[in-house]
């Protein structure tokens, strides 16, 4: 058995992580901590520096004495996703207004996976869906219940913004990171607008060259550009209520 698959007793794989018993053992190591320490060495290194091992050694503690607060390092995966999760919870904060609500919680979403890069790769499932993943499904139904409209029209709304936030926010993490590889094809890049073959793009690069180069000034336009797409968004979703 490796340290990363199981530890001390049989795991119980078959029922959420929330729903398991918490060991009463070692009152020292708590959950909270493992996450923590979890989710602080993803923010640093990305996921792939999460180990059972690694989260015990910032904790300086045995890695097997891990186990006696989670099964496997899959379910620590959860955890952390769900703790991030929490961030974006506006609990008294949320607007009355459902454009308002949408716009704050599509805000704050941006604003937590910007810090935790590594939730765009994560991976989900129903075992995954915890506390704090209701709580902000919660949020979001409580934002459009007053509309009146049925439940499947509610969830294609939660699902196309949901999915506008997390496309645009993975696209500005994946450009960010990209910055470097930009610089290096440019001028390459530039060979090929100046065939011709590609007007509208030329134009629009000599316009802005940022648009090509990945400029710092161009990554800060980012939050405007969110902005404007949201507005875009909810201005559809508001024509299409409002002739219903």
């Amino acid at each position: 058995m490796t340290a990363e698959s199981g530890g001390e007793g049989a795991a119980r794989t078959d029922v959420p992580v929330w729903a398991r018993e918490k060991p009463q053992r070692r009152p020292a190591l708590s959950r909270a901590a493992i996450v923590d320490a979890a989710v602080k060495i993803a923010d640093a290194e990305g996921l792939d520096a999460v180990s059972i091992r690694r989260v015990a050694s910032e904790l300086g503690v045995r890695p097997m004495s891990l186990y006696t607060h989670i099964d496997r390092k899959e379910d620590l995966l959860t955890l952390m996703r769900d703790e991030v999760n929490g961030e974006v919870l506006l609990g008294p904060d949320l607007p009355s207004g459902w454009r308002e609500a949408l716009t704050m919680i599509s805000r704050r979403t941006r604003e937590a996976v910007l810090r935790h890069p590594w939730m765009t790769g994560t991976g989900a499932d129903d075992a995954g869906i915890g506390p704090n993943a209701l709580r902000h499904l919660e949020e979001s139904l409580t934002a459009l219940q007053d509309l009146g409209l049925d439940g499947l029209t509610t969830a294609g709304i939660l699902y196309s913004v949901d999915k506008y936030v997390l496309g645009h926010v993975s696209f500005e993490i994946a450009d960010r990171t990209a910055y470097t590889n930009k610089l290096a094809a440019q001028p390459y890049i530039e060979s090929l607008l100046a065939t011709g073959e590609f007007p509208v793009l030329a134009r629009l690069a000599a316009e802005n060259k940022a648009l090509v180069s990945g400029d710092p000034q161009y990554q800060q336009q980012y939050e405007p550009q969110f902005e404007q797409g949201l507005n875009w968004l909810l201005d559809g979703i508001a024509a299409d209520i409002a002739r219903r």
